[in-house]
Formats: structure tokens, C-alpha cells, sequence
């Protein structure tokens, strides 16, 4: 796995006494991944984040991890609204939908995974807590969207990717979702269907249609065990 510095400036300090607790990851959605490195070290651009894994695999280091970079926006996760303060973001070049968007190549998820996994061993990230950037702010991202390769990266120990069977949800999908960290009203101001397309877009991208079913709801309730959530 190769590394290249790409140092950015845009970056600050964390709140003092927050925990790096959120893996978020990101597709860079423009046209090539040359113009997305430019844009996350471009200091009038004022966004970065702490690493880009190009197609190829190759990894840039963009920010320290001790720093907070700027990479998640307005955002949402279970109680916290300074995503950006608590998480390491890593940018996936891709052109997203804007742009064309496509598979990600063996390469890059290899490479993906490995980084992620040393982040993940490095500040003791709980798998629920891997999320794409959708996740925390469904309202206005898409990204790494329904290709990206959740039950892979799961596998190999990152992240969460459910088996459903024989799983039951003991209360409303809405507030499973909320129980599990999504944000909806009135944390954020934001359509129901509209986070429960993003939940749909990470675990369950076959059908993305906003709806609540029976497999949705044993998503659900599979992703509720994980976190130990009784009702």
C-alpha cells in the first residue's frame, strides 16, 4: 500500500475531551481523482479530509489524525452534530452520480481496507460506527452510494453488513433508525423518506425507494442488536 503526502491546509483542532469514535467514508465525486486531491488541498475550497484512496490503491495523507478536518458538513450522528470533530474521513475517488458513476476497482477496496483497518485498531472505532458520508447527512449526499462494497468491507472486519433471518423490529422503523444514530426532526431538518432511502442506500442498495418493508425492518432490527439497543 503506498502512501503520498498531499499535506492540506484545511483543517483545525478537535474539541477538547471528544472521542475519535466515526470512520467516514466518502466518494469524491468529480471527474478525476488529479482535480479531487487539488480540491481537498486547495485552501479557498475550505473542505479536506484525512486521506484519498485512488483508483489505483494509492493512498494520499492529507490531514494528522490528531486534527479535525472538513470533510463531513452539516451532519448527524447519534446525538453528535460535529461529525467532523469525533471522525477520520477517507475521500474514495469516484465520479459519483454526478459524473458518472461507477464500480470501485479490486485495487482501491483492497487498499481501502487495509487503511481502514489500521484506523480502526488505532482509535477502537466499533464496527456501527463505519458509516458512509449519506449516513450523517442524507439530506444532501449520496455518496459512496449503492455500489459501494459494504458487506466486502465487512467481511474483511470494517463495518456492519447484517444477516437478516428470523430478525423482528419492537418499534417503529422510525424510531429504530433514530435509535441506531440517523438523524431525523427535529435534529435535523429532514424528509422521513429521505433517511430512510440513505439507511437503504448503505445496507440494503438492491431497492432504494425511500419505503420501509419487511426486509428493511430486519435490517433494522439485526443492526439494533448490534448496538444493544432494547426498547
Amino acid at each position: 500500500m503506498e502512501t503520498v503526502a498531499a499535506p492540506s491546509p484545511n483543517f483545525d483542532a478537535r474539541p477538547a475531551n471528544t472521542p475519535i469514535d466515526i470512520l467516514l467514508l466518502h466518494y469524491t465525486g468529480m471527474e478525476t481523482g488529479a482535480a479531487a486531491i487539488a480540491r481537498l488541498c486547495d485552501p479557498a475550497a475550505k473542505v479536506s479530509a484525512h486521506y484519498t484512496v485512488d483508483e489505483d490503491g494509492t493512498i494520499f495523507s492529507h490531514v494528522p489524525e490528531e486534527a479535525r478536518a472538513w470533510h463531513a458538513g452539516v451532519s448527524f450522528w447519534a446525538g453528535a452534530r460535529d461529525v467532523n470533530g469525533r471522525s477520520i474521513g477517507i475521500e474514495i475517488v469516484n465520479p459519483g452520480h454526478e459524473f458518472g458513476y461507477r464500480s470501485f476497482p479490486d485495487a482501491q477496496i483492497e487498499a481501502v481496507i487495509e487503511l481502514s483497518r489500521k484506523i480502526i485498531s488505532r482509535r477502537s472505532i466499533p464496527p456501527a460506527r463505519v458509516l458512509g458520508h449519506s449516513d450523517v447527512a442524507p439530506a444532501r449526499k449520496q455518496d459512496p452510494g449503492e455500489l459501494f462494497p459494504w458487506g466486502e468491507l465487512s467481511l474483511a472486519g470494517i463495518g456492519l453488513w447484517p444477516q437478516t433471518r428470523k430478525n423482528r423490529l419492537t418499534v417503529s422503523f422510525e424510531n429504530g433508525l433514530r435509535a441506531f444514530g440517523y438523524g431525523l426532526r427535529p435534529d435535523m431538518d429532514v424528509e422521513p423518506q429521505t433517511v430512510v432511502g440513505a439507511f437503504q442506500r448503505h445496507f440494503r442498495p438492491a431497492r432504494i425507494d425511500g419505503a420501509p418493508d419487511k426486509e428493511c425492518e430486519a435490517i433494522l432490527a439485526t443492526l439494533l442488536q448490534e448496538i444493544d439497543f432494547k426498547d
